[in-house]
C-alpha cells in the first residue's frame, strides 16, 4: 500500500503528479526521501508504459495539391491504438510543462523549435528517453530500474531526511 504522506488523497496525487513531470523534464529533483520513494514506483511505470509502445506508430500517405495544381504525396505518422492509449493514460497522470525559450534564443528559432509540438512533456517522454530506455532494456537483459534515489541527510530547520531522486543515465550500470 503507497504511503500517505500525510496529505489527502488529492493532494498527494498532485503533488505526486507535479514531482513527477518535473523529473521526467528536467531529469533530476530533490525532495524529501518519503516522497521520493513513493514517486519512484510512480514515474517507473509511467516510463516504462512508454518503452512498451513507444514504437507503436503508423504511416500513410497523403496526397495534397500545391497552388500550381500539382499533386504532391506526402507520408505522415500519427500514433498507433496501443501508443495512443499509453499516451493518454500518461497525460492523466503528469501535468502538461511547456517549452521555455532559451535566454539567447530568438523568438523565431523559439517558434520554428516548437511550431509542431503540442504537449512538449509528452514528446520528450516518447521520442528522447523511451528509445533509450528500451535499448537500455535490450542490452541488460531486464526493465525497470529507470530512476534512482541518493539519500542526503537531514534538512536544515525541520531535519526532514533529504534525497535526490534522478533518472538514470544509459551508459552507467545499475548501482553508479
Amino acid at each position: 500500500m503507497p504511503g500517505k504522506l500525510g496529505r489527502t488523497s488529492k493532494e498527494r496525487n498532485a503533488l505526486l503528479r507535479n514531482q513527477a513531470s518535473q523529473l521526467i523534464w528536467y531529469g533530476k529533483i530533490e525532495t524529501t526521501a518519503p516522497k521520493a520513494k513513493e514517486l519512484q514506483s510512480y514515474v517507473e511505470k509511467l516510463i516504462t508504459k512508454a518503452v512498451n509502445t513507444y514504437d507503436d506508430n503508423i504511416e500513410f500517405e497523403v496526397t495534397k495539391k500545391d497552388k500550381s495544381g500539382k499533386e504532391i504525396k506526402a507520408t505522415n505518422i500519427k500514433d498507433g491504438p496501443k501508443k495512443l492509449a499509453a499516451r493518454r493514460a500518461i497525460m492523466a497522470k503528469t501535468y502538461d510543462l511547456q517549452e521555455i525559450k532559451g535566454f539567447d534564443e530568438k523568438k523565431s528559432a523559439f517558434k520554428a523549435r516548437t511550431a509542431d509540438v503540442q504537449h512538449p512533456l509528452m514528446d520528450k517522454l516518447f521520442n528522447e528517453l523511451a528509445p533509450k530506455y528500451a535499448a537500455r532494456k535490450e542490452e541488460m537483459k531486464q526493465g525497470g530500474g529507470y530512476t534512482r534515489i541518493y539519500l542526503l541527510g537531514a534538512r536544515r530547520g525541520d531535519g526532514a531526511e533529504t534525497a535526490i531522486i534522478e533518472l538514470v543515465q544509459s551508459g552507467f550500470p545499475p548501482g553508479c
